[in-house]
């Protein structure tokens, strides 16, 4: 199975002191990158919230939100911290000392401090329990979501595969012929342009011109990406940055098939694969 990168999962939880509730949010990212928000009295589950996380996701913005509302018959009034106070207090007094204009801190400043309102109903020994645990439970949410949408991006990525294959079979019949035709075109301009009637000298040119022409090492090469893409599909897992080198391969093939073509429906084919690739490349970027 393939995962995306995006993905959403919430779940929460009923204590006799409130209500928990732990949110996960992913975007696309080219590493992992974890951003957690939650009560400060709750930071010192950080490491281990990083590590449970880290364990199951390898790619991804993600955000994670921990809250913790207090029920309205068990919440106590908020406590001033009065040693903060004091010190923003004496803050306040220096600057004014040096900065004379400047203007001191308002009660609402004051209140609006980080810190400055404690609140005395968080249950942080409950808490410190059971938010490891609903933080398992969304994870596997947050997994199973992020699967089902991998699902889909695999089934597109598959099918524009296929689309790729299907012109490489319509192009190869078309590159001896097409060659064939463009050789006899020049070897008449060859003769006018040499003045010559040596069939060697031109048989000449057209070889070297034919060597610049020919194609097959790229439908080759084309083919033998396309397989390797679908045997990563299908073996899943991390698959993202596999597949983004591959585009970049597939890209280069497609772009050097129609620089080198002589036949309008092959030059048309390249357009296309070109297109089909680049619409794989905009859904890779959403894969682990």
């Amino acid at each position: 199975m393939i995962f995306s990168m995006t993905g959403f999962a919430t779940a929460a939880t009923e204590l006799d002191t409130g209500s928990l509730a732990v949110e996960l949010r992913a975007v696309n990212h080219r590493y992992l990158d974890l951003q957690l928000r939650m009560p400060d009295e709750l930071r010192m589950l950080e490491p281990m919230l990083r590590e449970i996380l880290a364990a199951q996701l390898t790619r991804g913005k993600v955000e994670c939100r921990i809250g913790f509302a207090p029920r309205p018959s068990v919440q106590h009034p908020a406590q001033l911290n009065q040693p903060l106070v004091r010190q923003l207090a004496q803050w306040s007094d220096e600057v004014q000392t040096i900065l004379p204009e400047a203007d001191g801190l308002s009660v609402a400043d004051v209140l609006r401090w980080n810190g400055v309102l404690q609140s005395a109903s968080m249950p942080t020994d409950t808490l410190q329990t059971m938010v490891p645990e609903l933080l398992h439970q969304v994870l596997r949410e947050f997994t199973a979501a992020r699967g089902r949408e991998g699902d889909k991006l695999q089934e597109f990525l598959l099918q524009r595969i296929e689309q790729v294959e299907t012109l490489c079979t319509l192009v190869s019949p078309r590159i001896p012929t097409a060659i064939a035709a463009y050789e006899e075109k020049l070897a008449a301009r060859l003769r006018i342009a040499l003045q010559t009637g040596d069939d060697e000298r031109v048989r000449q040119e057209i070889t070297l011109f034919a060597s610049k022409i020919d194609v097959d090492e790229e439908l080759s090469r084309l083919q033998t990406h396309l397989v390797e893409m679908k045997r990563v599909l299908v073996k899943g897992g991390t698959v993202g940055k596999r597949l983004d080198f591959l585009m970049q391969e597939l890209h280069r093939e497609a772009n050097t098939l129609g620089s080198k073509s002589v036949d309008a429906e092959v030059s048309r084919a390249s357009m296309e694969m070109k297109l089909l690739i680049e619409q794989m490349r905009e859904q890779i970027q959403n894969l682990e």
